[in-house]
C-alpha cells in the first residue's frame, strides 16, 4: 500500500548505487556545527546537513549538495511534525526490520553497510533515523487521505452505493476473518538476549496450530504468552504489516512469526467467509482508491501544503 510505496521510493536510489562507492572521496569533516535553518522553530544544523549531503554523495545525487540536503532536510523536519502531529509512532523494532531488511537485499551485512555508510561521511543512526521518517511520513499520507485531506477522501456508505450504481448494481464483496493474536512477551531490557529464543517458541506453538480454541491450551504451558481475541476484520481493513499473511493463511492458519514492539508475535486464522453489505462495499472501494494514490503523489501534495504554511527562517 502508500506506506510501502513511498518508503521504496526514498530508498530506490540507494538501493541502485550502495555497491559503488570507489572514489567518492568524503568532504574534510569539521567539529563546528551551528543552526543553519529553523523549520517552524525545529533547527536544522550545519552538521546535519553535511552528513545528509554525504548520503546524497551515495545516492550519486548530481549538482549542489549542500542546497540539495538543505532541501531535503526541510522536507523531513515538516514531515516529522506532520508525522507527530497525527499521534504516528513508527517502533524501533519495524526501523530495525526495515534497516536489516536493506542490507540483505543488497547482499550485504548490517557491519558491511555501516562501514559504507562510514566511508561517505554518513551513520547507521542517521540512515535509521531517514527509514523512520519514511516509514511515518507514509502513514500520515495515508492518515491524510482518509480523512479528507488529500486525493481520494473516506468513501461512505451513500457514496458507494452511488457507485455501485453507476457500474450496474453490482455489490464488490471481500473476505471477512475471524482472527487471534498471540503474543510472546519480551522485556524491552531483554529484547537481545531473549529474541531467538521466543522466536523458537513461537514457531514451535505454531507449528501445532489446529484450531484458535486449542490455542488457549498451548499458552498455559508457555510463560509470558497472551492470546488475544480480534474478532472479525474484513480484508480491507487488515494491519498492512499483517495483511499478506492472514490472505495466504486463508480460512484456517496462521500468519509468520515477527519481532514487534511487544516482543514475538503472529496472528491465527480462526475462519473466514465472504461477505459483501453498503459498510463493506464502501471499505472495498476505499481500499481500491488508495491502491490507486500508491502509484500517484499524494505525499507531494501533502508535503507542498505543510511549505506553504511552514516558517522557514534561513540563517
Amino acid at each position: 500500500m502508500a506506506t510501502a510505496v513511498l518508503l521504496r521510493r526514498a530508498l530506490l536510489a540507494l538501493t541502485l548505487t550502495v555497491g559503488v562507492v570507489a572514489g567518492l572521496a568524503t568532504e574534510p569533516a569539521s567539529a563546528a556545527s551551528e543552526i543553519k535553518i529553523i523549520v517552524n522553530k525545529e533547527p536544522v544544523t550545519t552538521f546535519a546537513i553535511r552528513q545528509r549531503a554525504a548520503f546524497l554523495k551515495l545516492r550519486r545525487v548530481k549538482g549542489d549538495l549542500t542546497k540539495a540536503a538543505t532541501e531535503e532536510l526541510i522536507d523531513e523536519a515538516l514531515k516529522k511534525q506532520e508525522t507527530r502531529r497525527r499521534n504516528i509512532s513508527v517502533p524501533d523494532s519495524a526501523v530495525e526490520q526495515s534497516f536489516q531488511k536493506f542490507a540483505a537485499d543488497n547482499k550485504l551485512t548490517a557491519a558491511q553497510l555501516n562501514q559504507i555508510f562510514g566511508q561517505v561521511g554518513f551513520s547507521e543512526k542517521a540512515f535509521k533515523e531517514y527509514i523512520r521518517v519514511q516509514m511515518g511520513w507514509g502513514q500520515a499520507v495515508q492518515s491524510s487521505v482518509r480523512s479528507g485531506g488529500g486525493t481520494g477522501g473516506r468513501v461512505t456508505e451513500q457514496e458507494a452505493v452511488q457507485r455501485m450504481l453507476a457500474q450496474g448494481g453490482t455489490k464488490p464483496s471481500t473476505t471477512e476473518y475471524t482472527l487471534q493474536q498471540v503474543i510472546f512477551v519480551i522485556p524491552e531490557a531483554k529484547r537481545g538476549a531473549m529474541k531467538a529464543e521466543r522466536l523458537r517458541e513461537a514457531n514451535a506453538m505454531r507449528a501445532r496450530f489446529t484450531s484458535c480454541p486449542a490455542n488457549y491450551e498451548f499458552a498455559k504451558g508457555l510463560r509470558d504468552v497472551t492470546v488475544r481475541e480480534l474478532g472479525r476484520v474484513p480484508q480491507p481493513a487488515l494491519p498492512e504489516r499483517w495483511k499478506d499473511g492472514v490472505v495466504k493463511a486463508g480460512s484456517s492458519g496462521t500468519t509468520p512469526a515477527q519481532e514487534t514492539e511487544r516482543g514475538v508475535e503472529y496472528i491465527a486464522v480462526c475462519a473466514a467467509r465472504t461477505v459483501s453489505d453498503d459498510k463493506i462495499a464502501a471499505m472495498v472501494f476505499q481500499t481500491q482508491d488508495l491502491e490507486k494514490i500508491g502509484n500517484s503523489e499524494p505525499d507531494a501534495k501533502l508535503l507542498k501544503d505543510l511549505r506553504d504554511k511552514a516558517s522557514i527562517i534561513r540563517r
